[in-house]
């Protein structure tokens, strides 16, 4: 959780070590005649809560109990739910007063955030499937042991599902964490959940998350671009200690920036919408502004294109802090390794592309652009963008290209077998 820039919880309970307090909340639930003991088992009566499905919207008469589980006959109503349930042969079991058990699942929750929280605390997430009966119960037996029991936000998250099914154990179409970071970085993780709307379910998708790869690569190639500019021109700063003008494009930008990030964020927290419109603009117009050094200007207008390189750059810093994108690596770091990451999933080692960049550049000099334009073709295929630059070619990751057409060489010509072996890996299907 780390990787993916997931901020430590501050206390991970566990029930086992609370007993007492869920015994005590059990108690005050029975005392104030929310609950009934049946043999050992403890019901939480729900005809005693009158608010019984206010966070759901499910009416207690519509609540068809029984449909998967026999209903217990023993209870007053049918959607009684369990506070304590007593201990079963071969199941863990604590003593209690009524009689050696164990607590039922919705208490633990009520029990433990009443603990760390106290009764009243500001949000509560889980996913969808929680609001009822988990989160409904929840809400129930809290509100019993204590009438001034609230929470203010209920958040409740979408599932990411597997050619839109909710991934489980059972079906076995779930992927951990772990294995995919083996092939993406984290960020890359990070910034494919985010793309959707918290509630909205997500479908796992390679190709979203070479998308996701690839934008992160440009973020932090515009920042790496924009640091090592500004790295440069200190010396080009005004000696008066005065910073120059930001350029109007400049202050509209951040002004758009800044107010559109609010809006979203404020809005239900819509980061979908933030990593598109004012974010990107913000990002081209970085790459604008390096563009524009580059050319002959006078020197205050210089010092106006580099002051706003720093402002831009300082806001689009903000909202990857916020959002969680912003790494505590360098951008070099970051960027060396969404390049190894990417190599990973090609099958490669750099010295293999840097290979065949070599080979490529040697097809170049002997004027068979076909042959060349197919190698490019070739390695972005696999996910890795050759770049030529001058006289030299350098390479990326992007997203792989499936090849609609395959280059055939002209009529009698041979493609060596030494050619074929060495690019096979390059050629297969991902």
């Amino acid at each position: 959780m780390a990787d993916l820039q997931c901020l430590s919880p501050t206390h991970e309970p566990r029930v086992s070590d609370h007993l007492e307090q869920i015994k005590d909340m059990i108690t005050q639930i029975i005392n104030k005649d929310f609950g009934y003991v049946v043999d050992g088992d403890v019901f939480f009566a729900v005809d005693k809560f009158p608010n019984y499905g206010k966070l759901s919207g499910q009416k207690l008469e519509n609540n068809r109990a029984g449909e998967r589980v026999a209903v217990d006959t023993r209870k007053r109503n049918p959607s009684d739910f369990a506070l304590w349930k007593a201990a079963k042969p071969g199941e863990p079991s604590w003593d209690s007063p009524w009689g050696h058990g164990r607590p039922g699942w919705h208490i633990e929750c009520s029990a433990m955030s009443a603990h760390y929280l106290s009764f009243k605390f500001d949000i509560h997430g889980g996913g969808l499937d929680l609001i009822f009966p988990h989160h409904e119960n929840e809400i129930a037996q809290s509100c019993a042991a204590c009438q001034e029991s609230d929470v203010s936000y209920w958040m409740h998250n979408g599932h990411v599902t597997n050619n839109n099914e909710k991934m489980s154990k059972s079906l076995g179409n779930f992927f951990t964490i772990r294995q995919i970071t083996e092939r993406y970085h984290p960020l890359a993780l990070r910034y494919f959940l985010i793309s959707a709307h918290y509630r909205s379910p997500l479908n796992y998708s390679v190709v979203q998350l070479e998308g996701a790869s690839e934008a992160v690569f440009y973020i932090y190639q515009t920042l790496k671009d924009c640091q090592d500019a500004l790295l440069q021109l200190q010396e080009e700063r005004p000696k008066d200690g005065k910073p120059a003008r930001t350029t109007p494009d400049a202050q509209e930008c951040i002004s758009k920036l800044c107010s559109e990030f609010q809006a979203k964020m404020s809005d239900d927290l819509s980061t979908s919408l933030i990593l598109t419109g004012a974010f990107l603009e913000a990002l081209k117009l970085i790459n604008n502004l390096l563009a524009m050094l580059k050319k002959k200007q006078q020197k205050q207008q210089r010092f106006s294109v580099i002051q706003s390189l720093a402002e831009v750059e300082k806001e689009v810093k903000k909202v990857l802090d916020v959002l969680g994108l912003q790494s505590p690596c360098s951008y070099a770091e970051v960027l060396l390794q969404l390049k190894e990451k990417a190599l990973t999933r090609a099958g490669f080692v750099e010295d293999d592309v840097l290979r065949l960049i070599s080979e490529r550049a040697e097809v170049r000099r002997n004027k068979d652009f076909l042959r060349s334009d197919q190698m490019r073709a070739d390695l972005q295929a696999k996910g890795i963008a050759l770049m030529d630059v001058g006289t030299e070619t350098i390479w990326r990751p992007c997203v792989p290209v499936q090849q609609e057409l395959e280059v055939v060489p002209p009529v009698g010509e041979k493609v060596p077998a030494e050619s074929v072996q060495e690019s096979k890996a390059s050629i297969d299907s991902s």
